[in-house]
């Protein structure tokens, strides 16, 4: 099971190639279970340049696994607890989205396959934060 970011699905639906989307289509063609949260579907539906780009993005994602935040409260706590660990040690997060993420992939003990800088920075400072 792999949690695959937006950064990687963009890149990989405009057919940008990096080592994230080649990574990503070789867990596709090695059928290797994967998903997404709530919020990376969000941002990937953002991306839409027109109604029917929406509705085909939103048919293709509505048929992938996803991973949800599992303790309620505390799920929003630890994700900022994340943040805070992260400024004490002297890394930036620029996006609480990129926490949840991170916090989504921690609770479900996956590793998240990324192509956004931050979440090497986060994944050297949280030890159960794993990248893909």
């Amino acid at each position: 099971m792999i949690l695959v970011d937006t950064s990687v699905l963009i890149d990989y639906l405009k057919g940008t190639e990096n080592k994230a989307s080649e990574k990503f289509q070789e867990i596709l063609d090695l059928s290797i279970p994967f998903g997404i949260n709530n919020l990376i579907f969000q941002e990937v539906l953002q991306g839409a340049r027109n109604e029917a780009e929406f509705d085909k993005l939103k048919e293709y994602m509505g048929t992938l696994d996803f991973y949800e935040l599992t303790r309620g409260r505390k799920s929003y706590e630890d994700a900022a607890y994340i943040n805070f660990l992260c400024r004490r040690s002297g890394v930036t997060v620029r996006s609480t989205i990129d926490l949840l993420i991170a916090q989504t992939a921690i609770e479900h003990g996956i590793p998240l396959l990324h192509n956004d800088y931050d979440f090497n920075r986060i994944a050297g400072v949280i030890g159960d934060f794993k990248v893909f």
